[in-house]
C-alpha cells in the first residue's frame, strides 16, 4: 500500500505527543509509518495555545511552548490556513459550529487530505476522508 497524506485532528496530535494509549491501533499505525505523510494545521496549533492560555488545557504546558520542535518530532508538515480554506469552511454546510473542526474539515478536503481524528462529529460530512 502506498503512502498517504493525513491531517492531524487537534486531539489526535495531542495524544500523539502526550497520551499515546488514547490512540487507537490504527492511529497509532498511521502516525509512527514513516511512508506516510503528516500535516499539522496551524489552526490546531492555535486551537492548543489559545484554550492552553484559557486554562482548558494545562496539561499540555509543553506543547503550548514547543510545538515547532514536536511537529518536528513528528515528521509532519506546518500546513498554513489559507483563502480557500476558510472561504469552504464559511460555506460548509454542517450544524457543528466549532470553528476549529469546521477549519480542519475544509482543510483536509481542500487538500484532499485524510483527517485522522475519532471525533463523530466528521462523519457527517460525505465529501471528507477521515479514519481512526
Amino acid at each position: 500500500m502506498g503512502a498517504v497524506n493525513y491531517l492531524l485532528d487537534t486531539h489526535t496530535l495531542l495524544w500523539a505527543v502526550r497520551d499515546e494509549m488514547k490512540l487507537g491501533k490504527n492511529a497509532f499505525s498511521i502516525i509512527e509509518n514513516i511512508n506516510n505523510q503528516l500535516f499539522v494545521s496551524a489552526v490546531s496549533v492555535y486551537e492548543i495555545v489559545y484554550k492552553h492560555q484559557l486554562g482548558k488545557l494545562s496539561e499540555y504546558d509543553y506543547f503550548a511552548e514547543n510545538f515547532f520542535d514536536i511537529i518536528s518530532k513528528l515528521n509532519a508538515k506546518e500546513l498554513p490556513l489559507n483563502m480557500n480554506h476558510a472561504h469552504f469552511a464559511a460555506k460548509l454546510k454542517w450544524a457543528h459550529r466549532d470553528p476549529f473542526d469546521r477549519l480542519l474539515a475544509a482543510q483536509a478536503f481542500v487538500e484532499n487530505l485524510t483527517l485522522l481524528t475519532n471525533d463523530p462529529m466528521f462523519e457527517e460530512l460525505p465529501n471528507i476522508t477521515i479514519t481512526w
